[in-house]
């Protein structure tokens, strides 16, 4: 069992131990990050382990880099380290930044649960403190803008007002002794933290000592988690670089809006609305595109019949997207009698097509001649589509198809030796 300094003192930054043992990490273990590793263990620590939400603490022990702490079931903290340690004295170092962060996220999270339950009697049901932001979630289906600026607000109050975080040590039998805190589901002494006269909860993590520490708190946003709501927030630094963030992309907006601040939102719904009716413009456009290119196609292909009962339509355009193929094939087979072979070089794309009652089977030519130039695609028996890697390969795939289609119809591929295919 591992003397922990952090459950009396989280502001314990550097500290000396003794090396109790040093073996060889096992491949696979917790969050093993280096081709060699250590697991060490000391008779005391400063180092947090992964646990209850929050992240492990990183520094150094003696000249290694500590990587990684967790708990053993014997309840050793084992500290993963990149070199290994020889027995006797170390002296350890917590990469204090990263352990002041955990700090402020983690008595952030306290405040924010007394919170909730103060004003709307919604508890917190668990808590993960992430890299970039943290989350508690609580035990509400849903929550309304209203109850996020008021807790968001009452938090901060509570920072300013400095109050003191106390650790307190008692029997879990002895519920009494702390009548406010929640029923603990381990026996033996249990280790909590209070904020005086707003909140005292069982908890094993690293906290600041005074509610001025935290800085400030930011909710950010909240989504649905199994049936509860995960509320997502940040303290201190992160609360302080999220703002500075969002201040700059504000000014960026309306740099480029030449706007000032309250009015982005109505510039960016007059800019919303003007690119619907773009977009809306554009699509008319293209399908009035694809018309007239359908009769140019066809009329071109009129005098050139594969039989009496089907005519081919065979193209290559050069820069024109799937959506456009399809645009146009679609104008093409309300034609009867058509077959129509479109493909692009932009994408590579293909889209094959017959008329209602045409003799072909459009799903089992494309696959057949697009497999042969490392293509894929498919469909139905009257419309199937696909593309290939190498555009420089269409040519080639519509001859094959036409000269399929010969084979298969009665077409005379003679007549389809286009110049453009």
């Amino acid at each position: 069992m591992t003397n922990r300094l952090y459950y009396h003192g989280s502001f314990v930054r550097e500290f000396e131990a003794r090396v109790i043992s040093c073996i060889p990490a096992k491949r696979g273990g917790p969050a093993i990050q280096a081709n060699e590793a250590w697991s060490v263990v000391l008779d005391r620590t400063a180092f947090y382990p992964t646990s209850g939400g929050q992240p492990h603490d990183t520094g150094r022990l003696g000249d290694a880099n500590v990587t990684n702490v967790f708990e053993r079931e014997d309840d050793a903290v084992v500290h993963v380290t990149d070199r290994p340690l020889a027995p006797g004295l170390v002296r350890g170092s917590i990469d204090w930044p990263r352990r002041f962060d955990h700090m402020q996220q983690h008595t952030g999270s306290h405040l924010l649960s007394a919170v909730f339950l103060s004003l709307y009697e919604i508890p917190a049901v668990s808590f993960h403190l992430g890299r970039d932001t943290s989350t508690i979630d609580l035990a509400t289906a849903s929550l309304s803008s209203c109850q996020l600026e008021a807790v968001e607000r009452r938090t901060n109050e509570l920072i300013c007002e400095d109050l003191p975080v106390t650790v307190r040590f008692g029997d879990s039998g002895k519920e009494a002794a702390f009548p406010k805190v929640p029923v603990s589901r381990r026996n033996g002494i249990v280790r909590t933290i209070e904020v005086e006269g707003i909140d005292i909860q069982p908890c094993g993590g690293t906290h600041v000592i005074r509610t001025g520490q935290v800085g400030m708190v930011l909710l950010r946003r909240w989504e649905k988690a199994k049936g509860n709501s995960r509320l997502e927030f940040i303290c201190g630094e992160r609360a302080r670089r999220a703002a500075r963030a969002d201040f700059s992309l504000l000014q960026e907006l309306s740099r480029q809006l030449s706007c000032k601040f309250g009015k982005i939102p109505s510039a960016i719904s007059r800019l919303v609305l003007e690119r619907d009716a773009a977009e809306c413009a554009v699509r008319h456009l293209r399908e009035d595109l694809a018309a007239l290119q359908a009769q140019v196609l066809l009329a071109k292909e009129r005098a050139i019949r594969s039989s009496r009962h089907a005519s081919v339509v065979a193209h290559v355009f050069e820069n024109h997207d799937a959506e456009y193929l399809r645009l146009v094939a679609f104008r093409l087979v309300t034609s009867p009698g058509t077959i129509v072979l479109l493909a692009s070089r932009l994408g590579g794309h293909m889209v094959f097509a017959q008329a209602v009652g045409a003799p072909a089977n459009m799903n089992m030519l494309l696959r057949e001649v697009v497999a042969k130039a490392g293509g894929k695609g498919g469909g139905s028996r009257n419309f199937a589509q696909g593309s290939v890697c190498d555009p420089d390969k269409l040519d080639a795939v519509l001859r094959q198809a036409v000269e399929r289609l010969s084979a298969s119809t009665g077409v005379d591929s003679m007549l389809y030796r286009r110049p453009d295919l």
